[in-house]
């Protein structure tokens, strides 16, 4: 068996960072995730590190020492072969989210393109419970693990120039909330006023990959 397949690739990236990249490993992916934030988790307490960045199936970290390079390529891949990927818990949101009408212009497009109800679309939705893999896009947009395939759905042909703030929306087999306005290609089915980032707050972004959350109905607006 390739070596690649057992254990991630672990290569020095700058004179200051070591990427872990365990896109090839076969296994399963929220499996392998589940281990990256552990594993940030060890290397936040570690205090070797000028930033510790996780994304989907990899993780870089920034040494505040830039001639430990070696010995930390060495100390993640220890890490790695011995960490629990139940070690880490993260804390568990409750989005208080109202759906349809002026707040999910999308949610009847979504309800047709499966032969479902709004109220049906609705009550899948909020009867999941997704995990958040990494923050990307723009700062606090968390991708979320666990749509139910009964409502996965493409992109928007035509994205739109400006989606508001708060938006819940669905794009392929994942659904997020908009930190702040901008432009995209997800179906807005609902809104939220949770506060996602706070460049004042510690740390900025209120969700941070390995929480878990799930949207409670405040108010079907049909």
């Amino acid at each position: 068996m390739d070596q690649q397949t057992i254990s991630p690739t672990i290569s020095v990236l700058s004179n200051n960072s070591i990427l872990l990249d365990a896109t090839a490993l076969n296994d399963d992916s929220l499996s392998i995730q589940k281990k990256i934030w552990a594993l940030v988790q060890q290397c936040n307490t570690s205090d070797a590190f000028i930033d510790v960045v996780p994304a989907m199936n990899s993780l870089t970290v920034y040494l505040i020492d830039p001639t430990s390079l070696a010995h930390w390529q060495a100390q993640l891949a220890l890490w790695w072969a011995n960490i629990n990927p139940h070690d880490y818990q993260g804390k568990h949101h409750k989005i208080i989210t109202q759906y349809g009408g002026d707040y999910g212009p999308d949610l009847n497009y979504v309800a047709e393109y499966h032969n479902l109800s709004p109220q049906q679309v609705i009550d899948i939705h909020s009867q999941g419970h997704y995990q958040v893999l990494f923050l990307g896009f723009q700062p606090g947009f968390a991708y979320l693990h666990g749509l139910n395939s009964q409502l996965h759905t493409p992109r928007r042909a035509q994205p739109r120039t400006r989606v508001p703030k708060g938006s819940v929306a669905i794009g392929a087999n994942q659904t997020a909330i908009y930190p702040a306005d901008s432009p995209g290609g997800w179906h807005i089915i609902g809104h939220s006023d949770f506060a996602l980032f706070d460049s004042e707050n510690t740390p900025p972004c209120a969700i941070q990959p390995g929480d878990t959350l799930q949207f409670i109905t405040k108010e079907s607006v049909l």
